[in-house]
């Protein structure tokens, strides 16, 4: 067994050369390395499975034939042992039945002796940029699952917190969930957190907006299509359900879809299975399927504008997204997040909000909103012109009436409790970027406190003594 000398690491790629002569394993040895590759060398299969967790080569060059465990061998014990390393096998007794037994196996290639050292460099850099590829994919679902986990919803106000509830205990499962919202409350960000905790997380998440796609297409584009099944169907088109299978269907704006279609959709909810339009073969498919809707599909089913039994298939287990203006508390940590964003978007430095900026946004109704907000501040980012944005870096409509510029300390003569601790709330806030959590740890009071608080000031309210109850106080039965 030889392994390089040890130390720090190169960032070379390595490559582990197993064989039991000793002439082709230092011959491949040399060459590789005056190629740029970290090479180890192992001669039989237990020496290189001893060497692989430590040494962990990208690639795998292996004779098929070796004393005390082969090639083959070696390669299924390797898989067992979790190594993700490219196999590519030697032999120097070439046939048919060797070879689709080492790709069986799970060998990327098949290599005859004597070796062409032309080959096996050719055949080594597309081993490489596989490996590569498969990596790359691998960071970006992470990345993705990452973006979708619930902690990375931004939001912590009680109406929200219910939702995650709901959601975290539906995911594991195979229900439909429908989810209920005004445009722009997120409802695609919870669809996809559902498929991200679930089961089928490694396998497609297919999104759908049935509102943007006329009934004639929205059937081609759920069920696909046969070849001449209408004009300008010019080939066979698998559709989304098939795309989907084993993972998730997402169906946005469900609401939308012509009666014709909550027929066939129905059909597929029920029985698993449907035909391509045009088409007499009957397709199956394990779909998980998730829809949403702005609109109220209870008064529709009474109105006769919607399936009544398919309405009962979709509202398996229900998520209703509360919208912006009902949960207010979240605004600067949104504002946060997207300041975050956009700064890094368009190469900005810009830490916060300027005083009175925030005031401004919480009075806001936001008919839009999260998505809304979002574009607000991205609109903000780009047009602020200091470190911190300002109500000018606003649109018009959410200016407002300017907050009076005070000395430090103006405010305590002659203001009220409650002035005073709306002050402090809204100061602080602007001071930290929004987090709650951080806020509430320098002013001393709870995360839930200033929650309320915000809520409050965002209905304009003002309720002098009273005011200062502790919201946190727990009430005291029996007391009179």
């Amino acid at each position: 067994m030889t392994i390089p000398n040890s130390g720090a690491r190169t960032g070379k790629e390595r490559i582990l050369v197993v064989d039991d002569e000793q002439n082709a394993r230092v011959a491949l040895r040399t060459i590789l390395t005056e190629e740029g590759y970290e090479v180890a060398e192992a001669a039989d299969g237990e020496e290189a499975l001893a060497l692989i967790p430590g040494f962990a080569p990208a690639v795998v060059l292996a004779d098929v034939r070796m004393p005390r465990m082969d090639g083959i061998t070696l390669l299924k014990r390797a898989r067992e042992q979790g190594s993700d390393a490219v196999f590519c096998m030697m032999t120097a007794f070439a046939s048919v039945e060797a070879a689709v037994e080492a790709m069986r196996a799970g060998a990327e290639n098949y290599l005859v002796k004597p070796l062409d050292v032309n080959a096996v460099l050719v055949i080594l850099e597309k081993a490489l940029e596989k490996l590569r590829l498969q990596r790359d994919t691998a960071n970006l679902r992470e990345r993705v699952r990452e973006r979708y986990r619930f902690h990375n919803i931004v939001g912590d106000a009680p109406e929200l917190q219910a939702v995650y509830e709901v959601v975290k205990r539906a995911a594991p499962t195979r229900a439909t969930v429908l989810i209920l919202g005004e445009s722009g409350t997120g409802k695609e960000l919870i669809a996809q957190a559902l498929h991200e905790e679930s089961p089928r997380a490694d396998k497609p998440f297919i999104k759908v907006n049935c509102a943007a796609l006329s009934e004639t297409l929205l059937e081609s584009e759920l069920f696909g299509h046969e070849k001449g099944a209408f004009t300008g169907a010019v080939g066979r088109k698998e559709g989304r359900f098939e795309l989907a299978d084993g993972g998730t269907l997402f169906l946005d704006e469900i609401g939308d879809i012509s009666p014709a279609l909550q027929i066939k959709l129905l059909r597929v909810l029920q029985q698993k299975e449907f035909e391509r339009v045009g088409g007499t073969q009957t397709i199956k498919v394990d779909v998980r399927l998730v829809a949403a809707t702005n609109r109220d599909l209870a008064a529709e089913v009474k109105g006769g504008k919607f399936r009544e039994d398919l309405y009962y298939r979709l509202n398996v287990v229900a998520v209703t997204l509360p919208p912006l203006r009902q949960r207010k508390g979240d605004i600067p940590a949104l504002v946060s997040h997207f300041i975050d964003k956009y700064s890094k978007a368009y190469g900005k430095e810009i830490r916060g909000l300027a005083p009175g900026t925030l005031n401004a946004l919480l009075s806001h109704d936001w008919p839009g909103n999260v998505r809304e907000l979002e574009n607000v501040v991205e609109r903000a980012v780009v047009l602020c012109k200091a470190t911190e944005l300002t109500a000018d870096d606003l649109p018009p409509t959410l200016r407002g009436p300017r907050p009076r510029e005070r000395a430090p300390g103006a405010l305590i003569p002659g203001a009220t409790l409650y002035e005073i601790e709306r002050e402090a709330i809204l100061r602080t806030l602007e001071m930290v970027g929004g987090s709650t959590s951080r806020a509430a740890e320098i002013l001393g009071i709870s995360v839930r406190k200033i929650q309320y608080r915000l809520k409050e000031y965002a209905a304009g309210g003002e309720r002098g003594r009273e005011g200062m109850e502790d919201v946190d106080a727990p009430e005291k039965a029996g007391e009179v």
